[in-house]
């Protein structure tokens, strides 16, 4: 049976968490807009702000939801994280106040599953605690995401693993406390059985950071961008650096990469629905030719497309959830698929038509439209490509599916026809009945 409703005591969170975050955490956005702000760790006033915001999320059982209880999280499940993840996505601050924020959730994830008691103790708990923030290098130069073409490679000397190879939007590089490496450990073995995965302390020494490259709204002259491109020159680590078995880095990635692209859907949710209020509270406040905006056909179905594309949405990342918590790991690739691959897209249409609506002051840095509507290219692109994610859906689609007998497809009519006269021979032939079939 399904059943929409939420229960009351969780109702009574989402309310106070939709309150707090637009009073107290979407100041932040404008305080300290720029995209490493919530993860500089050494930025003294921001912390000041932050610290009593997280620890009242603390105090609410809202803290880190996305862990189970073997990790102090609520163990909540994907259902209730999405539905509190539509109200954090209004905020870039606000995944960083509930101790949701990417990369940290997923690489927390990894230390979990695979990290020594030492590099939990290290690493993992300041990391659940919002103390020190982390990187996911995996993606490279020249080859962007195909981990079929990734050169970085680590090889054993003695007791330790040495790391020399490019990596390309580390995320975060500059301000981490370390950084889980994906490297070739055995090039010859089959593609997915060539990389392992090595947590890096960020003082190792040979990590260069070559430059912090800024994305479309991030200045490279202020030095504002978070995503580094790194060498790595002979970097040493002990053997126990290995997260996961050697040649099971991919399977480590995927760990971590199936929960980062549907908690970026449920995010985008809120952020689309911030966009679509704004559309409407624009309609009804601006007249042009005589009338007001949301009396023109034209605006209207702006409303009315963007409406409905973004409850569609919303419900895949509502079914994507329920299967995660209530189906076999890995049930849900194809419904995580889905939802990355719908994710920029509503984002992008929903919000360029918002942009449309305001007009030239749409475009301008007096409103958050024109931030948000470039984030929709690196949400195309982020946790793999939107195109590859396309595949995947086909190709596990037509897993449910067979070639036709024959010559002609299993909807042919002339076939189908003969057998329902075959069939219903008994009747049709009774001339003692009225009416005719069509033969």
């Amino acid at each position: 049976m399904l059943d929409f409703t939420i229960e009351p005591d969780f109702q009574a969170k989402l309310d106070w968490a939709a309150a707090f975050v637009r009073e107290e955490v979407e100041p932040l956005d404008l305080l300290f807009p720029h995209g490493g702000d919530p993860y500089d760790t050494r930025n003294e006033k921001a912390r000041a702000i932050l610290r009593p915001l997280q620890q009242q999320v603390r105090e609410q059982g809202l803290w880190a939801c996305h862990l189970g209880p073997d990790l102090d999280g609520p163990g909540y499940g994907q259902v209730r994280l999405a539905l509190l993840n539509e109200i954090l996505g209004r905020s870039y601050w606000a995944p960083t106040v509930f101790g949701t924020a990417a990369p940290d959730t997923g690489n927390a994830e990894i230390l979990a599953m695979f990290g020594t008691e030492e590099q939990k103790a290290r690493y993992l708990q300041p990391l659940l605690d919002g103390e020190i923030v982390s990187t996911f290098s995996m993606t490279e130069p020249q080859a962007g995401a195909d981990p079929k073409e990734f050169a970085c490679r680590a090889r054993r000397e003695g007791d330790e693993w040495v790391i020399d190879g490019e990596k390309w939007f580390s995320s975060n590089a500059r301000y981490a406390a370390f950084l889980i490496v994906m490297a070739v450990t055995d090039p010859d073995a089959p593609p997915h059985k060539r990389m392992s995965m090595f947590i890096v302390p960020a003082e190792t020494p040979g990590i260069e950071i070559k430059r912090n490259v800024g994305t479309m709204d991030e200045r490279e002259n202020l030095d504002e961008g978070i995503h580094a491109y790194i060498r790595y020159h002979q970097v040493r680590v002990p053997l126990d650096a290995m997260l996961g078995g050697p040649g099971e880095g991919f399977k480590v990635a995927q760990a971590r990469l199936g929960g980062g692209r549907v908690h970026h859907a449920m995010r985008t949710v809120g952020k689309c629905t911030r966009a679509f209020d704004m559309m409407c509270e624009r309609a009804l406040s601006r007249r042009t030719q005589g009338t007001l905006l949301a009396e023109k056909q034209a605006v209207q179905q702006f409303i009315a497309d963007s409406w409905v594309e973004l409850q569609q949405f919303r419900l895949l990342v509502l079914n994507t959830a329920w299967i995660i918590d209530t189906q076999p790991h890995g049930a849900a690739r194809t419904q995580i698929a889905m939802c990355k691959v719908q994710t920029a897209k509503v984002l992008h249409d929903i919000i360029q038509r918002a942009v449309h609506l305001h007009g030239s002051l749409g475009t301008t840095g007096e409103l958050p439209l024109a931030k948000w509507w470039m984030a929709a290219p690196n949400l195309a692109l982020a946790d793999g490509p939107t195109e590859v994610h396309r595949t995947t859906i086909a190709k596990q689609l037509l897993k449910n599916y067979r070639p036709a007998e024959g010559l002609f497809p299993s909807e042919h009519i002339p076939p189908k026809l003969d057998a329902a006269r075959k069939r219903y021979a008994h009747i049709i032939e009774d001339d003692s009945l009225s009416g005719r079939a069509d033969a």
